[in-house]
Parts: C-alpha cells; structure tokens; sequence
C-alpha cells in the first residue's frame, strides 16, 4: 500500500482552507505532537504549519498558442512521503521513518532532537522546528484519521481533503490501479514536483487544463459596429 494525496492545480483557488484545516486538526493530535502559534496577537506572529500554499503567475508563450492566458497557479505543498526520503537516511537519531506498510513518513517526537537535518534535505520545506518543543513538525497524512474505525469510511481522509470547497484534494493508495488518485493520475497526466531530483515524491500534481478554444466569429459578425453603435446613440440624444 502506498497512501498519497492528489492536487488538481487546475481547480485549486488558493483559498488556504486546507492549510487551515490541518492546522486545526493537527494543533491537538497526538500522532503529529502539535501545530504551535508563535505570539498570534503580537507583532510578529509566527507559527508551524503543515501545509502552505504557494502562488505562482503564469504566462503563456508563444509556443503554446494560447497569447492571451495568464492564469495563478496555487501550489498547496506539505510533505511528499517520497519513496527516497532523504530526511529519514539523514537523521542521526532514527526519529525519522517510513513506514513499510502504507509508506507514510513521520517524526518519532521522542528521538527527535531538533537538529534540522532533515528539514535542509528536505526539497520541499515540508518541515518545521517546533521552537517550543524543540522537535520537527510534519504533515503525517492525517494517520490518526485514516484508520480511525469510529468514524464513518467517507471521513477517514486527511482533513486538508475534506475541507477543500473546490475538490482539488484527493486521497487514496497509488499501488490500487482502480482508486481515485491512481485514476485521476492516469487520465490527467499527473506528475511528482521536482521529480528530477529523485527523491520520488508519492503525491502528485494534476496539471492545469489547456483553455477551450471559443469560436467568436459568427457573434461578432452579428453583433452591431462601432460606427453603428456609435450613430444610434448619437441619433438617441439628438431625439431627447
């Protein structure tokens, strides 16, 4: 079993309620040790997030065909679970582990001595230094969640899935060729962030979709010119 997240980057508004929402649920659980708020009223407020959204501004070119796009490309980043997780071979204590049964990634608080090793082989800046604890924080894929057979099967998903209003999160395992991510990877092309440092992310990013080509011509045949337009309303105060 390999447990992941997808993210449709083309139906993602960037409206930080997945990031919100993990920090929510993570601030009390005890498989993740907290998400701490650093001074929220003061001045310079801080904190650990799990999740953070970035935005980028894209512009096609020329090559592309599409002259006019312009479009904001929100990336929700937290950690990838990678299959070659350098932040678990660079942690001197052992603290840092992949687990064999569903390839999750996490931080044992206990060994963990807040080195920062592997929040700096981290490529992705999904690990933050707890300064009141002295540990790493990290995403953990909502485990507490997932396998909680108190709640119904439709709630045991990270909760950065349930709370996104656009359904552009997805949850599953990426070893079943019939679930929701496997299939959405397939039919969208999907693909891991900076794949080309091999670290081999299991999350994965649905690209943006191309935009419709909308045929314009026969409305703008019909529509009225700007002369004509611009004679009737001439005519009209000339009338009043």
């Amino acid at each position: 079993m390999k447990l992941g997240l997808v993210v449709d980057l083309d139906t993602c508004v960037g409206c930080h309620a997945c990031a919100v929402a993990c920090k929510e649920w993570n601030a009390a659980a005890p498989v993740a040790g907290g998400a701490p708020d650093y001074a929220p009223q003061g001045e310079t407020p801080g904190g650990v997030w799990f999740n953070r959204v970035r935005h980028f501004e894209y512009t096609a070119d020329a090559a592309s065909g599409h002259l006019n796009l312009s479009k904001t490309i929100n990336v929700p980043m937290s950690c990838m679970h990678c299959e070659q997780a350098d932040c678990v071979t660079v942690c001197p204590t052992g603290a840092s582990y992949k687990r064999a049964e569903d390839g999750i990634v996490l931080i044992d608080p206990e060994r963990c001595m807040g080195c920062n090793y592997c929040a700096w082989a981290c490529p992705y800046g999904a690990r933050e230094l707890d300064e009141e604890a002295g540990v790493m924080r990290k995403c953990t894929l909502c485990v507490d969640r997932i396998y909680d057979e108190a709640l119904p099967p439709a709630e045991r998903k990270p909760a950065c899935v349930l709370a996104c209003p656009a359904h552009a999160r997805h949850f599953g395992d990426f070893d079943d060729p019939g679930s929701v991510v496997s299939r959405l990877t397939a039919e969208r092309g999907g693909g891991g962030l900076m794949d080309d440092l091999g670290y081999r992310p299991v999350n994965r990013y649905l690209p943006p979709r191309a935009p419709a080509e909308v045929d314009t011509s026969a409305q703008r045949a019909r529509a009225p010119s700007l002369k004509a337009r611009l004679g009737a309303l001439v005519n009209r105060i000339v009338e009043l």
